[in-house]
């Protein structure tokens, strides 16, 4: 359905949709499936900085060369709960996918396990790997540093990536507890959505080219992007470049930004995941019962919601009635067929 509000397509539309864009670019059918799942899933639950807006770039990427639609990653132990994927220039939702299972046996079966993807390229949000690890009983933690767009605390120039880091919690038989989000104090993507359809953006989200503030979207894609709580998200920042650059040997966001693409400005980056086993740290028949009263206490104060609770209900509406895609991006993706 489409009217001039846009076109309306359903979760599997959407996904049929850019398989098929991918594999007409120079994905194989395994990328292209892996790809598809987490572009529609961010348009499922409305994180339209990671959904279709995304897949342009994924297939200007292809179409230079810069990132290898084909990639198989190759999985290695360096240490009994620690998994190492070589993503082998390829895009990480596939090597996520293949390396999900090990990482689930080692956790369990140690108690925590850690993976570390390197040598990939990661576009996508990275609440669909914490949720689906607590989907199976683990809580969860992800964190990827990313090319320099912001500056640190008391500088003008970038330095730090956005630097997103996931987190989620399991609850049973209930839907698990996730967040996601950027160390920067906005997504670089919902940046790149206000510079395209003209809109300004909140103060304190960033800089332009002379280190000045400025709510003007293009001035701050050109400048810098601020982070989160002053120095607080500055140090939180950092972590993540540490943890997801310097422990596993991948690109710093300043590395990344002077060593991106030309053709296709995209970059190679790194990730860490940490999942842990709750039945595993010595309260193994009440860690669940403890934390759902917690849960209950918390929900019962006036204001509050749980992070995901907002998704979760868009979720439920889109897989209903679909999703509202815009005309021009709409249209610029049917345009990549």
């Amino acid at each position: 359905m489409s009217n001039s509000d846009g076109q309306v397509l359903s979760v599997d539309e959407i996904h049929a949709l850019v398989v098929d864009v991918l594999a007409s670019n120079g994905c194989d059918a395994e990328n292209a499936s892996a790809i598809a799942d987490t572009v529609a899933s961010a348009e499922r639950d409305g994180c339209l900085s990671h959904g279709l807006f995304r897949v342009p770039g994924y297939v200007k990427s292809l179409r230079c060369g810069a990132v290898d639609g084909k990639a198989r990653p190759t999985l290695t132990r360096p240490a009994p709960s620690v998994l190492r994927a070589d993503v082998n220039l390829g895009f990480s939702p596939l090597a996520l996918a293949m390396t999900r299972p090990e990482l689930i046996e080692v956790a369990r079966r140690q108690g925590i396990a850690a993976l570390a993807l390197v040598r990939g390229h990661h576009f996508a949000a990275l609440w669909p790997e914490t949720e689906a690890l607590a989907e199976a009983g683990l809580a969860a933690m992800a964190f990827t540093a990313s090319r320099a767009a912001v500056a640190p605390a008391g500088a003008r120039r970038r330095f730090f990536g956005t630097n997103p880091m996931a987190f989620a919690f399991p609850r049973g038989d209930r839907p698990p507890l996730v967040f996601d989000q950027a160390s920067a104090a906005m997504a670089r993507g919902e940046i790149q959505i206000a510079a395209r359809d003209g809109h300004t953006v909140p103060p304190g989200m960033g800089i332009d080219l002379d280190g000045e503030p400025t709510t003007d979207p293009k001035a701050i894609l050109d400048g810098a992007q601020l982070p989160f709580g002053g120095y607080k998200g500055s140090a939180i920042a950092l972590m993540v470049e540490l943890l997801a650059a310097g422990l596993i040997g991948e690109a710093f966001g300043y590395e990344a930004h002077e060593n991106a693409n030309p053709a296709s400005g995209v970059q190679q980056s790194g990730e860490l995941i940490i999942a842990m086993d709750p039945a595993c740290f010595g309260d193994a028949a009440g860690w669940l019962v403890h934390t759902e009263a917690f849960f209950a206490r918390l929900t019962a104060l006036d204001g509050v919601r749980l992070p995901a609770d907002r998704r979760r209900r868009t979720r439920e509406v889109t897989l209903r009635e679909g999703v509202r895609v815009a005309p021009a991006l709409f249209a610029e993706i049917r345009g990549l067929l």
